[in-house]
């Protein structure tokens, strides 16, 4: 209820965000996958497999005249999906899991997040480094876009600054931890909004 185009839902409380102020995050890992779905409108919602980065899953599919997805001889098809796993901050300070999926239009914005977090430099006592993943701070906004087939809104991740709040760094390191020993099963969705289950509620 109220939600509008472009805002920005964690679908597992239903909060609301405005797209165009939108949410303060620290990514904490990043985990490339090719996942397989049944046709739209058919099936359970859930992936039908999932497939790790290294896969040769694509070679074995093939693409329909006008149509940009990758099918599979049995009908389904596969998704190259990016795994932005962050912590959230809120409005309190406080820090929340959650998992951003970047498909299809919004794989060259995760590219150039990717690439955004890989230029990341602070100055130590022995000169300029590179932080970890989680040492700074995004802001997670939403943009109209557009092209011959329509228009949607998608993503735009900008700097803020170094993570400063020791307790916020642990909890966000600590998190990708959680996320590099398998620790966390990732809720994926499909485009009409079912899920499949997990045992973490991670939002978005």
């Amino acid at each position: 209820d109220g939600a509008m185009p472009g805002m920005i839902l964690n679908s597992v409380t239903n909060q609301l965000f405005d797209g165009k102020k939108g949410v303060t995050v620290i990514p904490c890992a990043y985990v490339r996958q090719y996942i397989e779905w049944a046709p739209r409108g058919s099936g359970s919602g859930s992936p039908l497999a999932i497939y790790p980065a290294t896969s040769d899953i694509l070679s074995r599919t093939h693409r329909e005249p006008g149509d940009n997805k990758d099918y599979l001889d049995n009908g389904n098809y596969i998704e190259n999906t990016a795994n932005h796993y962050v912590m959230v901050i809120n409005d309190s300070g406080m820090a929340e899991p959650a998992l951003i999926t970047m498909k299809s239009t919004q794989l060259k914005k995760s590219r150039k997040w990717n690439s955004m977090i890989a230029s990341a430099t602070v100055h130590g006592k022995n000169g300029p480094f590179t932080p970890p993943r989680f040492g700074f701070i995004y802001r997670a906004k939403t943009v109209m876009e557009e092209n011959s087939k329509g228009s949607w809104h998608g993503w735009e991740m900008s700097r803020v600054g170094p993570v400063e709040d020791m307790a916020t760094y642990q909890r966000a390191k600590d998190f990708a931890k959680s996320i590099t020993d398998g620790e966390v099963v990732v809720k994926h969705q499909d485009d009409n909004g079912s899920s499949s289950k997990s045992s973490d509620n991670i939002p978005f």
